[in-house]
């Protein structure tokens, strides 16, 4: 990972702003949306400073002077002076789905942002802040976290109360704070043979247990990024053979299939 994707809250926060043109008025509107005071003073104080100068020499010479002001830079169009890089925004506030490339290729960016545009229901946003308004009911329906989080994965799976991608809005969350089971905690051990070094070998069921699993068991020399794939909270134990489970929830049992012939 070349970047650590973040969510900067520039409301009200002033960013400096230098340069005329398209590339110039694309970034002011974009500034605009999260709500930032934009300055086009060089000098003044801000969070952060986006230049799209055109001039090479004259770009250089204010990203240095920005930089020697402890200050993040974009540099338009130069990716290598650049401390942080624009996405491509998918928006449904609040749901934000950014798309990067690290200033390889905006165009490819832009071109991954209109396939998901498709994808993604204008119920999202909705479903997202109801969401949000009943954590306290999710903590007196299931007080333990691990619990709270695993009734949230079934809700929100394919097919689930929840599903973001089936339309659901804000009033399908009452209805599963009602409905919602709780044999999710159930302990589920789930073995799945890695084929190659290669996480996009991985099978879209394997991908997607991945995202799920509470613990992630793994045999010597399953590669890192196949165990990259896992949440960022998963447990991650080196094992020699599959262990023995009792839960709650799910682990993974990550062999490589040669192993096992």
């Amino acid at each position: 990972m070349h970047s650590l994707p973040l969510f900067m809250k520039l409301e009200g926060r002033p960013v400096i702003l230098l340069g005329e043109g398209e590339a110039a008025d694309a970034k002011r509107r974009l500034l605009e949306r999260a709500g930032a005071d934009v300055r086009t003073d060089e000098a003044a104080e801000a969070v952060l400073a986006i230049v799209a100068i055109e001039d090479e020499a004259d770009a250089q010479a204010a990203v240095a002077r920005l930089k020697a002001r402890g200050l993040p830079v974009n540099a338009v169009d130069r990716p290598a002076l650049c401390d942080f890089t624009l996405p491509a925004i998918v928006d449904r506030d609040p749901v934000l789905i950014a798309i990067g490339t690290g200033g390889a290729s905006a165009g490819l960016a832009k071109a991954l942002r209109q396939r998901l545009e498709a994808l993604m229901p204008a119920t999202l946003g909705p479903l997202a802040a109801a969401l949000g308004r009943a954590r306290e009911g999710m903590r007196a329906r299931w007080p333990d976290a691990a619990a709270r989080r695993r009734a949230l994965d079934a809700g929100l799976a394919e097919g689930g109360l929840l599903d973001p991608f089936s339309g659901k809005d804000a009033n399908a969350v009452a209805d599963w704070l009602k409905e919602a089971g709780s044999d999710q905690a159930q302990p589920w051990l789930e073995a799945i043979a890695v084929t190659s070094d290669d996480p996009d070998d991985l099978t879209l069921r394997a991908a997607r247990l991945l995202g799920q699993a509470d613990a992630v068991y793994h045999a010597p020399g399953i590669a890192p990024a196949i165990l990259n794939r896992a949440r960022a909270d998963a447990v991650r134990i080196a094992a020699p053979q599959a262990p023995l489970w009792a839960g709650p929830g799910l682990a993974l049992w990550l062999f490589h299939r040669d192993d096992q012939a």
